[in-house]
């Protein structure tokens, strides 16, 4: 008989407090007083970058990654200026992007803003150069050819989700030549002679 009523006083305990969990004011996602953010990376792999950024991409902190698998870390931002800052893993093909927002000397991840960029490929053939990329934000971009220095040719690429160009280069002509893919707010390049 003891033990019926000790059973029952635990469930009668155990709803009560989570009907004064339930009916709490205080919302639970709510950040107050965060001055370190914890922020995770799925699949790294040894030697990737990570950096922050500020919002006008002037890079603040950068690491090399020392082990695969998940990546955490926590980040003391609250001594930054109010505003938004960008933590961006850089690898192989993908760039992944966690927005953060300090405001009061609180950090706070912004909801909703994680994002993948697809870094374009550029490759050379002989005297073929071929880029690619995806963009499922059809945001534009911009491919400049330079020779010994000086941009022999220049495009601006809008509203293309998958993304892939052939240049043919003259035979005749060899030097150095560099492509430079101008997206994102980042640049990619490659060098190469021919």
């Amino acid at each position: 008989m003891k033990t019926i009523k000790n059973r029952v006083l635990v469930v009668v305990f155990m709803l009560v407090t989570l009907c004064n969990y339930a009916n709490n004011v205080k919302d639970f996602n709510e950040i107050v007083n965060a001055k370190k953010v914890k922020v995770v990376f799925d699949n790294v792999k040894k030697g990737q970058q990570l950096t922050v950024k500020d919002n006008n991409g002037t890079e603040l902190h950068s690491e090399s990654v020392k082990s695969e698998g998940e990546l955490i870390k926590f980040f003391d931002l609250s001594s930054l200026n109010d505003g938004i800052y960008t933590i961006e893993l850089n690898k192989y093909f993908t760039v992944a992007v966690k927005i953060l927002e300090v405001k009061n000397k609180n950090v706070v991840i912004v909801e909703d803003s994680e994002k993948v960029i697809f870094k374009p490929i550029i490759k050379n053939k002989e005297d073929l150069v071929l880029i690619s990329k995806i963009d499922f934000d059809k945001k534009p971009l911009k491919v400049a050819i330079f020779f010994n220095g000086s941009v022999i040719f220049s495009e601006t690429i809008k509203g293309e989700i998958i993304l892939q160009r052939a240049y043919r280069l003259d035979k005749n002509i060899k030097g150095d030549y560099k492509v430079v893919v101008y997206c994102e707010d980042d640049n990619y390049t490659n060098e190469f002679t021919f």
